[in-house]
């Protein structure tokens, strides 16, 4: 991410004073929370996006960083009402919101971010780009649900997981790089092309994510997290449908009744290693990467070009 950050870092300066503001409350309590939330939020690769996006297809504009903010505000309020639903206590190594207000406050302060965010949008009538973001929210949350059906059950498709993952990750990545590309042009076919590159990151991203449970040489060790909350995942997916039916009722059985075992976990993780499911997985992600560069090359040479480009890779090379 160096050369992104290079080259906007007079922008993500502003930005993040841009944020701050967006953020604030008379309530204490509340602007108590959200300055926490401020000060442990990630690598504002969202923002990121938004801001590149608008550089490649024209400049960035004042709507920019509206709906730079947007896209922060709108995901992390996903993140706090996720860590309510998944009981988690910590997020991006500190605390979360949970662990530290419980259930009430951190509902609350979803509400609040998601609230601020079409209150920003309406003030200065953003009306395109709310709407471009409004269809993410929902995907996110229609991906969550139908997760949350196929766990249960057990029977995720491969069609099922490429849903799941487009809604719940990949749509709002994908309305990062439209919204930035609408606030510097005019031109919808700039918009798609971009909407599509955020997709395709976006995918490729999730899978990187689901790669980290099983671990390889490039991510350490595993962490089976998935598999102890039954989240079938590309890797799995791919070992229940290409082992023989008596291996597959057996991995089941461990899924189901097991995956809080480590001995249960590892012999997943061992299955899925001799099936092959890690090495396909990396051979789908690696083509959506060249899916995304493929749209990304059509726009003249850049530094932006090739910010954007340094940025998906870091995407799937990153470590953690």
């Amino acid at each position: 991410m160096q050369l992104a950050q290079q080259i906007l870092q007079s922008e993500l300066i502003e930005f993040e004073s841009h944020f701050r503001e967006t953020v604030k409350s008379q309530v204490p309590l509340l602007d108590r929370i959200l300055r926490y939330v401020v000060k442990t939020k990630g690598k504002q690769l969202r923002p990121t996006f938004v801001l590149l996006s608008a550089k490649l297809c024209g400049g960035i504009q004042p709507s920019t960083f509206r709906a730079a903010s947007l896209v922060e505000l709108l995901h992390t309020a996903t993140l706090v009402h996720d860590d309510v639903v998944d009981e988690s206590t910590e997020r991006r190594g500190f605390f979360s919101v949970y662990a530290l207000w419980k259930n009430k406050a951190s509902v609350l302060v979803g509400d609040y971010l998601l609230a601020k965010g079409l209150s920003l949008s309406m003030e200065h009538n953003d009306i395109a780009i709310l709407q471009i973001l409004s269809d993410a929210v929902k995907k996110m949350s229609e991906g969550e649900l139908l997760q949350l059906e196929k766990s249960r059950l057990l029977n995720i498709s491969e069609e099922d997981y490429f849903t799941i993952i487009t809604n719940k990750t990949a749509s709002l990545l994908a309305s990062a790089c439209a919204a930035g590309a609408y606030t510097a042009s005019s031109d919808n076919e700039k918009r798609e092309l971009m909407r599509r590159f955020g997709e395709y990151t976006g995918i490729a991203f999730q899978i990187k994510d689901d790669l980290f449970d099983y671990g390889t040489d490039d991510v350490g060790k595993p962490t089976g997290n998935d598999i102890r909350e039954k989240k079938l995942t590309l890797p799995l997916i791919y070992t229940l449908k290409n082992v023989d039916a008596s291996q597959r009722r057996k991995l089941i059985y461990i899924i189901r009744n097991r995956n809080q075992e480590s001995s249960g976990i590892r012999e997943i993780i061992a299955a899925v290693k001799n099936a092959g499911g890690i090495q396909y997985a990396t051979s789908i992600m690696e083509s959506h990467v060249s899916k995304a560069l493929e749209i990304l090359h059509s726009f003249p040479p850049s530094q932006e070009r090739d910010a954007m480009e340094e940025l998906v890779r870091f995407t799937t090379e990153r470590k953690k």
